[in-house]
């Protein structure tokens, strides 16, 4: 549903739309460190003119992330990401551009929206007492350098909220599936194919039974996913090969099905007599269950209700964010507040422009509201 517009919302618009456009200009591919700490300087001076503070810049292996926190006892977490998957050069095939309410551009949906929807949310607000803000710089790739910062700022925190884009016709994010990456390794014997084939170990016989037995971990009547992706295997066309590799990923509604996965990867074992079988990598985000955004969900839902906005929906998705990482520390974690629209990390990337005043005020009511709760 459009909301009907004010002119205190089309300004509003104006203002987020400048800033948007400010960040999603600053391209910051998760892999180009050099052009992420120059999207976290355009970040922080975006933030800082709306918070009136200046961030706090921490630096992990070369990443940079963004943090301020107000007040000695963190109450809130926002938190959200500046990296995005569009190489440097994305602007000149997709342009920043806004025509008939879409505003368009590498990494606006996912997620540069949702960043100055946190910035506006808590500027309408006069105390941010116990609020932390969190930008991370490597949230794409799976967060190798910035988990430990995510889940340490989790802890303790009433809630978590995530301004990572919205789902279908703007539904919040409560339930996300955990996440686990696998390398499995073979390793057989090189031979002449054409002379002496059964002088060697055919690691593509081999890697073709290791992939058939991972493909049968899945279970979908549990939503457990274990996919095998990239595949490699040999060198020349009349070589026995001497080694094979694919990677596989798996997601998984709970913990227990996680366990489950990482235990039978862990326990492959060859089939061919002298191959050999490695398995590398494991869970790489936990899950997201309903049961940690249940009551942050409902107290959205009475909210909006109030600002008359909604109804709100929501939505299971099997992608996965950094809130996986919160709501694995026990904090109560919602996802999905950044910007109503579609086409993340694809050409049609785009944000619907007229819902990001109501969902920027939704925020802000949400986050005084459990600022009133936990005082």
């Amino acid at each position: 549903m459009t909301p009907r517009r004010t002119p205190s919302d089309r300004a509003r618009e104006a203002a987020m739309i400048a800033d948007i456009e400010r960040i999603v200009r600053c391209e910051s591919p998760s892999g180009d460190l050099a052009a992420v700490a120059r999207s976290a300087t355009a970040v922080a001076e975006l933030g800082a003119a709306h918070l009136g503070a200046e961030a706090e810049r921490v630096v992990i292996d070369g990443c940079t992330h963004l943090r301020w926190r107000f007040g000695g006892e963190p109450r809130v977490l926002l938190l959200g990401h500046h990296d995005t998957v569009w190489p440097v050069g994305s602007l000149e095939r997709h342009p920043f551009e806004v025509r008939d309410g879409v505003l368009r551009g590498p990494g606006c949906f996912d997620m540069k929206a949702g960043l100055v929807m946190a910035f506006h949310a808590l500027a309408a607000l006069d105390d941010l007492d116990g609020v932390t803000v969190l930008v991370t710089g490597d949230e794409e790739p799976g967060s190798p350098t910035s988990r430990r910062l995510v889940e340490d700022e989790a802890r303790g925190c009433a809630a978590a909220l995530v301004l990572e884009a919205a789902g279908p016709g703007g539904a919040l994010k409560t339930e996300r599936k955990g996440v686990s990456r696998y390398e499995v390794l073979v390793r057989g014997r090189a031979a002449h194919a054409g002379l002496e084939p059964e002088r060697g170990v055919n690691a593509t016989v081999e890697v073709t039974h290791q992939v058939a037995a991972v493909a049968a971990l899945a279970d979908p009547t549990l939503g457990t996913t274990v996919t095998p992706t990239r595949l490699e295997s040999g060198t020349t066309v009349n070589t026995v090969p001497a080694r094979a590799r694919f990677d596989v990923d798996v997601r998984v509604r709970d913990a227990r099905e996680q366990d489950r996965v990482d235990a039978a990867m862990r326990g492959l074992r060859p089939v061919l007599p002298g191959a050999d079988v490695t398995v590398g990598g494991g869970p790489n985000r936990p899950p997201l269950p309903a049961s940690a955004s249940k009551d942050l969900f409902e107290r959205a839902c009475r909210l909006a209700a109030a600002l008359g906005i909604g109804p709100l929906t929501s939505v299971a998705v099997g992608g996965a964010s950094d809130g996986n990482f919160t709501a694995g520390t026990g904090t109560p974690t919602l996802d999905g507040l950044g910007a109503v629209g579609g086409g993340a990390h694809a050409d049609d990337e785009h944000v619907l422009v007229a819902e990001l005043p109501g969902r920027t005020r939704l925020l802000t009511a949400l986050v005084a509201d459990l600022l009133t709760a936990a005082r």
